[in-house]
């Protein structure tokens, strides 16, 4: 791990707010709760070229520290899932959203194989978004995400969402300016509404550095393993990198709003990218504090009935 420079570390450790948007840390990185070190704040600008991708601004410092810690967590998520399962068979309709967003390679996939292997897949509902059909094009944008979201009592994850149609929409051009203006607002009207119906969102940027992307599609290309997961436009998309950066910056800042900030997740260590996201859930789900229901039923009377039988 590279050395950080002395003023950022002393920042670091000072608890000072780093610029574009950082969020404030403790002076103990393993004791800061994940959600308040790595929530954008929605007043200040976005400049992600502040942001270090390998940082590891919160929690474990050092690998093998991060992936025995994110081992323990399964567990916890695994309970507190169970519970908010259980909860939706008495009427609670709450429910939680995992939305992640970055560029090619970032590791949104890694991510959901990571978050799925703590939890029960069947209260999960997953859905991996890719160009819209010929049907969802004839609807509103939102349209198709409206139709994939968790009933009560599940987690749904979002490897790509209703945000590309400002971050793709905007970089190759796929709508009219004024439109893709128009989407931030439709975009945290529909959230809102989301959260006021009982919808937990956790907003996940996956931060990937250029050279990062550069050194995973080599990878891909040098393993023929993985050849399937490669794409040449891929490479047409890296081009245009500084444009996503920018647009990545203005959807951040344009919708990272109290009732669903945006969470900036440092990505290039893959290890540490895990830990941040399973605690994020971690957190949200433990302030949700679902329960188990009461029996509705005589249990003793049940019990000794039971107990009877053959």
């Amino acid at each position: 791990m590279a050395k950080k420079p002395k003023h950022q570390r002393a920042k670091q450790e000072n608890g000072q707010q780093g610029e574009g948007g950082s969020p404030q840390h403790g002076t103990d990185p393993r004791r800061t709760p994940v959600s308040d070190a790595l929530r954008l704040t929605p007043s200040a600008p976005v400049t992600l070229s502040s942001h270090p991708a390998d940082a590891t601004p919160v929690g474990p410092q050092g690998k093998a520290e991060g992936v025995a810690a994110s081992a323990l967590v399964g567990s916890v998520l695994a309970g507190l899932q169970e519970r908010l399962f259980a909860g939706s068979t008495a009427g609670d309709t709450r429910r939680l959203l995992l939305v992640l967003q970055g560029m090619d390679t970032s590791g949104k996939g890694g991510t959901v194989k990571h978050v799925i292997g703590h939890f029960n897949p069947s209260g999960c509902r997953i859905r991996a978004f890719k160009a819209p059909t010929e049907e969802e094009r004839a609807h509103s944008f939102l349209w198709r995400i409206t139709k994939a979201l968790p009933e009560a009592g599940e987690i749904g994850i979002f490897d790509r969402s209703h945000y590309e149609d400002v971050l793709i929409g905007r970089v190759r051009s796929l709508a009219p300016p004024e439109e893709i203006a128009r989407r931030y607002d439709h975009i945290n009207n529909f959230e809102r509404s989301l959260t006021e119906s009982g919808v937990t969102i956790v907003k996940v940027f996956l931060h990937l550095s250029h050279d990062e992307q550069k050194r995973r599609l080599l990878e891909r290309l040098d393993n023929p393993d993985k050849h399937w997961k490669f794409n040449p436009g891929d490479i047409d998309e890296r081009a245009l990198w500084p444009a996503y950066q920018q647009a990545y910056e203005i959807a951040l800042q344009r919708c990272s709003t109290p009732a669903a900030p945006w969470y900036l997740v440092p990505a290039d260590r893959k290890w540490y990218r895990n830990w941040a996201v399973s605690n994020l859930l971690r957190e949200h789900l433990a302030a949700l504090d679902p329960q188990y229901p009461k029996a509705d039923f005589d249990v003793e009377e049940c019990r000794r009935r039971l107990l009877e039988t053959p």
